[in-house]
């Protein structure tokens, strides 16, 4: 197909990202932008024969602009990580990458409106409000084209799954619809509707769900345990010492969301989990009214101009409702974080 935009594409989910975009031969042509090494990265991934064109833009002579012209998908990566004892909604983390969100999507509405956007940059639960309003501001928002992506929680739903259960279980084997937000409590597996049913306990999947992390966490602990779906993002942010947040397995799910994306624009209808502006996308004002929130992650069919339906939530089961309860709870001052960031 045709182009896509990686914006933070030296960051350390933005290059593994890059590598696999190019390593698939999907695309014509890749663009990367960051403010640091992207001509370097592009010349290095232009070795490898795939047929991708490859160019980097740094923020002189209107880089940004140069990278986003003509691309049909843009996939943002760009923010600080996340350091230990910070948490998804901190003030300081939050109010920083929403700055450099609003940033891009300013140059998002005006070069490539009509491309479909993805944020990966954290905390997406906020930043996802903001890159809206500021798509909604200069009058080009179009619900059905944003996409906070949270296919990581998804990810970890299986994987932890497997092993859970032991043995030869193969984690793609299982399907855990993720609904919710992408922080925290705000992620809410919903093991009732997996397939095939995952045979375990109550109190193994509240092991999977929500694992506390010992605070003397060594090698062994990083082979054998996780944080569960929750807080698996805080078991990286640890083990790394300092040194960074979860990056090859984000670059693996982000682009996982980006082939679904490719799929559905080559007119094969896709179903993926993702954080969307409910009101806006067919079945979505509905969830919303349910819930009470503009903003929430739903499996969502995908079409060849971006989300063609918001599915319902499904039966959940009285574990589910409570943990959907305190979801909602935290996922409302998110979202309000985002949105009064930008004075909406």
């Amino acid at each position: 197909m045709g182009k896509i935009a990686l914006i933070g594409a030296a960051g350390q989910i933005g290059t593994p990202l890059s590598l696999l975009c190019k390593s698939s031969d999907l695309f014509d042509e890749i663009s990367l932008y960051d403010i640091v090494h992207v001509p370097g990265i592009a010349t290095d991934l232009m070795h490898i024969d795939t047929r991708a064109k490859v160019n980097g833009y740094l923020p002189d002579d209107g880089g940004l602009k140069k990278a986003l012209t003509g691309a049909d998908i843009v996939v943002v990566t760009a923010g600080i990580a996340r350091k230990p004892g910070m948490t998804r909604d901190g003030e300081l983390w939050t109010s920083t990458n929403a700055g450099i969100i609003r940033d891009i999507f300013v140059e998002v509405a005006e070069t490539c409106p009509n491309a479909i956007s993805c944020v990966v940059t954290n905390p997406v639960n906020s930043t996802v409000p903001v890159a809206a309003e500021t798509l909604r501001k200069a009058g080009v928002f179009e619900p059905t084209r944003l996409f906070g992506v949270t296919t990581l929680d998804v990810v970890r739903a299986s994987t932890f799954t497997a092993h859970a259960l032991g043995g030869n279980a193969d984690p793609k084997h299982y399907k855990v619809p993720v609904i919710g937000g992408h922080s925290g409590a705000t992620i809410l597996p919903l093991y009732s509707q997996a397939e095939p049913a995952v045979d375990l306990s109550d109190e193994e999947l509240a092991q999977v769900i929500n694992r506390e992390i010992p605070d003397g966490i060594c090698d062994i602990y990083i082979l054998t345990a996780w944080a569960g779906v929750q807080f698996g993002g805080d078991e990286i942010v640890k083990s790394k010492q300092g040194a960074g947040s979860a990056t090859t397995c984000m670059a693996y799910a982000g682009f996982r969301f980006v082939k679904a994306l490719v799929t559905a624009q080559g007119g094969l209808p896709v179903s993926e989990e993702a954080y969307i502006y409910l009101p806006g996308v067919p079945g979505g004002k509905e969830i919303a009214t349910q819930l009470g929130v503009d903003y929430f992650a739903v499996k969502v069919e995908i079409g060849q101009n971006g989300a063609s339906k918001a599915l319902p939530l499904g039966s959940l089961s009285g574990a589910e409702q409570k943990l959907l309860g305190i979801a909602l709870s935290d996922l409302k001052a998110n979202i309000a974080t985002g949105v009064s960031f930008m004075g909406a």
